[in-house]
């Protein structure tokens, strides 16, 4: 009994053994039919219907799935292969059935006015592939900046570093260089209560649209072409008048100016009214006070007079 039960025991350990390690190769009566590209497997044999009624619906089921897994692995490892980082991995081919979407598909984008205007034109875009990131200058530069370092050499700096004394020019282009930076290149930076506003900063060329009314830049070539034609040279009645109209006011002002001067020169003795030392009455002259009679008389006698 005791060598009947060992056996028995050594033959289930057997058993268990095999199930879990059981062979690649799968026999069934029809082929399956594969979709790769979407992992998919279908399994057009027939169920038989004695062994899933006398097993347990559970272990079919699961004995089933395994089956059909092991043959869809078998013909996934069929198509080519690659290593990417140390990992093999099988290139999948495009998938033959369609699936259903949750959601409706996404509405094609429309196009930009420069795709638009590509298309029309026949321009199409070109990689940029002469363009090399140089690893080698920006090296050779950190390395020099390191020999600087190590023997206490002052560094020149590059762009808009600090330095030991600042002009107000500098600071002034320090400030305008930090406000264009942002992604809004500074059109929407606010400027400190007494900032002015900067200058020299050059003017934002305005350009027609290249897509829209071509009769406008039909009219606009043709009259170009009809002022290169002509042989006289084209007046603008407009600016020719206002010009004449300016150096009129201009010889005005400094014929007004020429004439205010001579009368200024022409002034001489002014005669004025003054309060005399001689008398209480009005009077005009140098000497003479106020007083009606003659100087040193009685009704010439007063107050002398404020000087």
């Amino acid at each position: 009994m005791a060598a009947c039960s060992i056996e028995d025991l050594l033959a289930k350990a057997e058993q268990d053994e095999a199930e879990k390690l059981k062979s690649i190769t799968v026999q069934k009566e029809l082929d399956l039919e594969f979709d790769i590209g979407n992992l998919l497997a279908y399994d057009k044999n027939r169920i038989d219907i004695r062994q899933f009624r006398e097993q347990k619906k559970e272990d079919f089921l699961r004995s089933l799935a395994r089956d059909n897994t092991q043959l869809l692995v078998n013909e996934i490892w069929k198509h080519p292969t690659e290593r990417v980082e140390e990992v093999i991995v099988v290139k999948l081919p495009e998938p033959t059935t369609p699936l259903p979407r949750e959601k409706p598909p996404p509405k094609p984008r429309p196009p930009t006015k420069w795709e638009e205007f590509a298309k029309l034109k026949g321009i199409q875009k070109k990689k940029k592939t002469n363009l090399v990131w140089d690893d080698v200058a920006k090296n050779e530069l950190h390395r020099l900046r390191n020999i600087a370092r190590a023997q206490k050499i002052k560094v020149p700096g590059v762009g808009l570093t600090p330095t030991a004394q600042q002009s107000k020019t500098d600071l002034v282009r320090a400030v305008n260089v930090a406000k264009s930076s942002t992604a809004s290149a500074g059109k929407f930076q606010d400027r400190l209560p007494k900032e002015k506003a900067p200058r020299n900063t050059g003017k934002k060329r305005k350009f027609q649209p290249v897509i829209g009314n071509f009769s406008n830049e039909k009219q606009r070539q043709l009259d170009l072409l009809k002022v290169m034609d002509s042989k006289k040279p084209r007046l603008d009645v407009n600016k020719a008048v206002n010009k004449q109209m300016r150096e009129d006011d201009r010889e005005e002002s400094a014929a007004k100016f020429k004439k205010g001067g001579k009368k200024g020169r022409k002034g001489g003795n002014f005669s004025g009214k003054g309060k005399g030392g001689g008398g209480k009455g009005k009077g005009k002259g140098r000497a003479g006070g106020k007083g009606q009679g003659p100087p040193g008389g009685k009704k010439g006698a007063g107050k002398p007079g404020k000087r």
